[in-house]
C-alpha cells in the first residue's frame, strides 16, 4: 500500500514531464507571437499604418517577412506537435528561404531606416546600428546551424527557438521602461532560459546548444549595448559612414 501511494506523485510528475516535452516548443511559438503582437501594437499605427511622414516601402516588406517568420515558426511547431513530420520537412525549405532572406533584409532596412530617421525625423543615433546588426548576426548564425543540423532534432529545435528569440528585442524595446533601461536583451534571454528549464525538467541536464550558445549570445549582447551606449569613436565614425 505504501509503495502504491508513493507511485502516485511519481506518475503525476512523469505526466507533467510528458506534457512539457510534447507542448514546449509549440507553446513557446505562441508566447513569442504574443510578445511580438503586444510590443508592436504599441507603435505600429504611428510608425507604419498611419505615420505623419510616410515610411520607406521596404519597411512594409521587412514587416511582412519577419511577421511571416513568426507565423511559419508557429506552423512548423504545430506540425511537429501533431506528428506530421513529413509535411514539416517539406515546408522546411520554404522556411530556409525565408530565413535566408531575412538576414540581408534586416541589415538593409536598418541602414535605410537609420537614414530616414536621421534625415526626416532628425532623431537617430547612428551608433544604434549595433542593435539591429547584432540581431541579424545572431539570428543568421543560429539559423544556419539549425539548417545544417536539420536532421538532429535535439540540436535543430533549440537552435531555431533561440534564433527566433533573438528577434524579440525589437518587440520588448517597444516598452519605454524596457528600452530606456536596456532590458530588451535580458528579457529575451529570460525567454531562452525557459528552454534550459525544460531540459532540466525532462532530461536533468542542459542541452549543449544552450550551454554554448547562450553565454556567447550574452557576451555579444554586452558588446552590442556598449557600442551603442558607450559610442566609441571608431564605431561612431563607422556608423556615420554607413548612413552617409
Amino acid at each position: 500500500m505504501a509503495s502504491l501511494t508513493q507511485s502516485v506523485p511519481v506518475r503525476a510528475f512523469s505526466s507533467r514531464k510528458g506534457v512539457v516535452e510534447e507542448y514546449f516548443y509549440f507553446a513557446m511559438s505562441l508566447l513569442i507571437a504574443t510578445i511580438v503582437v503586444t510590443g508592436f501594437s504599441r507603435t505600429v499605427n504611428q510608425n507604419l499604418f498611419h505615420p505623419a511622414i510616410p515610411r520607406p516601402f521596404l519597411l512594409w516588406i521587412h514587416a511582412s517577412a519577419f511577421s511571416g517568420w513568426i507565423c511559419f515558426y508557429i506552423l512548423q511547431s504545430a506540425l511537429v506537435r501533431s506528428h506530421n513530420v513529413r509535411l514539416h520537412r517539406r515546408l522546411g525549405w520554404i522556411g530556409a528561404g525565408l530565413g535566408t532572406l531575412m538576414v540581408p533584409l534586416g541589415f538593409t532596412i536598418a541602414i535605410i531606416m537609420g537614414r530616414f530617421d536621421s534625415r526626416q525625423l532628425h532623431q537617430y543615433d547612428p551608433t544604434f546600428l549595433s542593435i539591429p546588426f547584432y540581431d541579424m548576426v545572431a539570428f543568421g548564425t543560429l539559423f544556419s546551424l539549425a539548417i545544417y543540423w536539420r536532421r538532429k532534432p535535439d540540436l535543430h529545435r533549440p537552435l531555431l527557438f533561440m534564433a527566433t528569440c533573438c528577434l524579440l528585442d525589437a518587440a520588448f524595446g517597444r516598452f519605454d521602461f524596457i528600452f530606456y533601461h536596456y532590458l530588451f536583451f535580458p528579457c529575451l534571454d529570460l525567454v531562452m532560459l525557459l528552454g534550459v528549464i525544460r531540459d532540466l525538467m525532462i532530461n536533468r541536464r542542459v542541452n549543449a546548444v544552450y550551454r554554448y550558445a547562450l553565454p556567447l549570445l550574452i557576451v555579444g549582447q554586452t558588446i552590442t549595448v556598449y557600442l551603442w551606449h558607450g559610442s566609441p569613436a571608431w564605431w561612431l565614425r563607422t556608423t556615420r559612414a554607413i548612413l552617409r
